[in-house]
C-alpha cells in the first residue's frame, strides 16, 4: 500500500463498488476550445462513466452548442462567465454523487482504458486520493505532469533557466525528468498536472476541493499540497494515458496567461512556505517577478 486510509473506512464492498467505471463522473472544463471538446467528451463517454458534465466558462464558439447536439446526454453547466479553473471544476464536481471523479480540460484525447486504470489505481490503495495518467504532448513526447515540490535552491534555478534551458539540472529535478525512462506502473509523486486527472470525492470533500481564489495554473500544485497535509498521497499511473493538446484555449489570452500563472505561483509560495524560510518571501516573489518578465520576452520573441 503506497498511502495510509484518512476520511471514511473503505470496506471491501465498498472496493468493489468503486472499482467500476460507472462509479465515477467526468467533470470537463470548457473554455474556447473549439471541435476539440467534441472530441473530449466522445473519448471519456467511451470510457463508460455514470456521467459527463461540462462546466462552460463563458464560451462565445459554439463548442458547447455542438456538445449539446451530438451528445444531449452530457450536462452542461453555464456559470456565465469565466470562473477560473479550478472554481469551475468545483461546480462540476458538486454536481456529480459518484465516489470517483475525473477531473480535465477539454482539448485531451483519452486512450482507451485510461478511466478504468486510473480508478483501478486509487480503489486498489484507501490512502490515495489522486491520481494523474502519463500525459503525452501532440507530438507524442512524455509531458512532465509528475512533479515534486521543489526545494528553494530548484525552484530558484528552475525560475532562471526553465524557459530558455529547460534541460538544466535543477528542472530535471523539479520535473522529475527520470520518468521519461522509467517502466510503467504506479509511483507516489507530490502532485500532478490538473489537465487530467481521477480524484477521490471524499478526499476532495475533505480539504474542501479548489481553491477558488487561483484563476488559474498552481490550483493543481495546491490541492495536492493540502490533500498531502491531510494524509493523503498522490499517484502518477503510467499505464494510463492521454493526449494532451494544449493551448487550445490559453492561446487566446497568452500574455494574461502568463500574468495569471506567476500570480498563482506566488500565492502557492506564501501559502506553502513555512519557517525561517519566510523570510526569504521578498526574494521569491522578486524571482516570481523576474521569471514572469522573461516568459514575457520569450512569448514576444517566438521563442
Amino acid at each position: 500500500m503506497i498511502g495510509r486510509a484518512v476520511g471514511r473506512d473503505a470496506s471491501t464492498s465498498d472496493n468493489r463498488m468503486m472499482g467500476a467505471n460507472d462509479a465515477a463522473s467526468v467533470v470537463i472544463v470548457n473554455y474556447e476550445s473549439g471541435p476539440a471538446l467534441v472530441g473530449c467528451v466522445e473519448g471519456w463517454r467511451n470510457e463508460g462513466p455514470a456521467r459527463v458534465v461540462v462546466v462552460d466558462n463563458g464560451s462565445t464558439d459554439g463548442s458547447t452548442d455542438e456538445v449539446s447536439r451530438r451528445f444531449p446526454d452530457v450536462e452542461i453547466l453555464r456559470p456565465g462567465r469565466n470562473l477560473g479553473y479550478g472554481a469551475a471544476a468545483n461546480r462540476g464536481v458538486a454536481a456529480t454523487d459518484t465516489p470517483w471523479v475525473v477531473v480535465g480540460n477539454p482539448d485531451l484525447e483519452v486512450h482507451a482504458g485510461a478511466l478504468a486504470i486510473l480508478v483501478g489505481a486509487l480503489s486498489a490503495d484507501p490512502g490515495c486520493a489522486l491520481a494523474g495518467p502519463l500525459i503525452r504532448t501532440a507530438e507524442g513526447e512524455r509531458y512532465p505532469s509528475a512533479r515534486q515540490f521543489p526545494s528553494l535552491v530548484d525552484a530558484a534555478g528552475h525560475a532562471v533557466l526553465g524557459i530558455f534551458a529547460p534541460d538544466n539540472r535543477f528542472t530535471r529535478t523539479y520535473q522529475r525528468s527520470h520518468l521519461d525512462h522509467a517502466p510503467a506502473g504506479t509511483a507516489t509523486t507530490d502532485w500532478v498536472s490538473g489537465a487530467c486527472f481521477v480524484v477521490r470525492r471524499d478526499a476532495f470533500e475533505q480539504v474542501g476541493g479548489f481553491d477558488e481564489a487561483y484563476f488559474m495554473y498552481a490550483e493543481d500544485v495546491d490541492l495536492c499540497w493540502r490533500l498531502g497535509r491531510a494524509g493523503w498521497c498522490v499517484a502518477y499511473v503510467a499505464d494510463a494515458e492521454v493526449t494532451h493538446l494544449q493551448g487550445v484555449s490559453t492561446d487566446r489570452h497568452p500574455y494574461r496567461m502568463i500574468a495569471e500563472h506567476h500570480r498563482s505561483l506566488l500565492r502557492f509560495a506564501g501559502r506553502s512556505t513555512r519557517g525561517w524560510r519566510r523570510l526569504l518571501l521578498p526574494l521569491v516573489a522578486l524571482g516570481i517577478g523576474f521569471r514572469a518578465l522573461l516568459a514575457l520576452v520569450a512569448r514576444a520573441t517566438g521563442r
